[in-house]
């Protein structure tokens, strides 16, 4: 899906020079509220973005959109860990 934007130029060059590429910034704001939103998972923002696990670990750290990660999550990990050291 492609999605234009229009800005009147005096404001998009104003972005433009606050951002540099505006249109990688909108993805990159558009990625940021889907993964908070829950509407994303963190795969869906790598793949969105081109970035790999660690990369789009730092990036949402960077903006503040922490890991969901439930204590639910935990507990299932936990779980995996303990079973894999007793193998």
């Amino acid at each position: 899906m492609s999605i234009t934007i229009e800005l009147p130029d005096e404001i998009a060059q104003q972005l433009e020079t606050a951002w540099g590429n505006v249109s990688r910034r909108a993805l990159e704001v558009l990625a940021v509220e889907g993964y908070r939103s829950g509407d994303l998972s963190a795969g869906q923002v790598a793949e969105l973005l081109g970035l790999s696990a660690w990369e789009t670990e730092k990036f949402l750290k960077k903006r503040e959109a922490d890991l969901h990660y439930s204590p639910e999550d935990l507990r299932h990990d936990l779980q995996t860990q303990e079973r894999l050291l007793n193998k």
